[in-house]
This record gives C-alpha cells, sequence and structure tokens, in this order.
C-alpha cells in the first residue's frame, strides 16, 4: 500500500513560509531540519505533512497542482487565511456556484478552501 507522505512547496523565504503555512495549517515543524527545508507535521500526526523547500523556482500560472483545503467554515477560515498573509484569487473561469475560494500564500501558491459544511 502506497499513501502520500509529504506535499512538497517550493518557497523563497523559508521563514515566512513556515510561518504561514504552520498558523494556516496548525501543523508544527519538526526539529532536525535544515536552513533550506522544513518539514511541517500536523499537530495530532492525522493527514500528510507538508514540506518547504528553499529552491528557487518559478511560480506557474495556473499551478500544475495545488491543495485544496476543507473547511466547515469557509468564510471564518478565508478571513483568517487572508489574516495570515494570504491573498484572494480571481479566476474569470469560476462558476458563480463554486463551493471553493482561490487563495494564495505569501509567495503566490495557490491553494483552494472548499466549503465541507
Amino acid at each position: 500500500m502506497i499513501r502520500v507522505g509529504s506535499i512538497v512547496i517550493r518557497v523563497d523565504d523559508l521563514q515566512r513560509q513556515t510561518e504561514f503555512w504552520t498558523a494556516a495549517l496548525d501543523y508544527v515543524p519538526r526539529d532536525d531540519d535544515s536552513k533550506d527545508f522544513r518539514l511541517l507535521r500536523p499537530r495530532d500526526d492525522g493527514g500528510p505533512n507538508v514540506s518547504l523547500d528553499r529552491v528557487r523556482s518559478t511560480l506557474q500560472i495556473p499551478p500544475r497542482i495545488h491543495l485544496d483545503l476543507y473547511a466547515e467554515d469557509q468564510a471564518a477560515e478565508v478571513e483568517r487565511l487572508k489574516a495570515l498573509g494570504a491573498t484572494e484569487v480571481h479566476w474569470d473561469k469560476r462558476p458563480p456556484d463554486a463551493d471553493y475560494v482561490i487563495l494564495a500564500d505569501p509567495e503566490g501558491n495557490r491553494f483552494c478552501v472548499v466549503d465541507a459544511g
């Protein structure tokens, strides 16, 4: 059996992105990370890790892959994430009745907040 162990996000500012993603997901960093890599794990050990890899890369729009984050109170989570530094992304092809809101982290990596309520 195979499972997703970690989702890797390329970043420029490792510290800023660590602060954003740990607060956004309520994850904690593993202690033995390097100055170029940080593994974030769920506080309750449930779900995949998110790893931040400080490697210069070009941001692709639209991204080839993104995270869908499920929220019971979508509006509250979107506002919380925006207060942490996320920005809302407007997409012309988004249906008016879409159950998701597109956001980008402080470096422009996109993710969706899906209404799971």
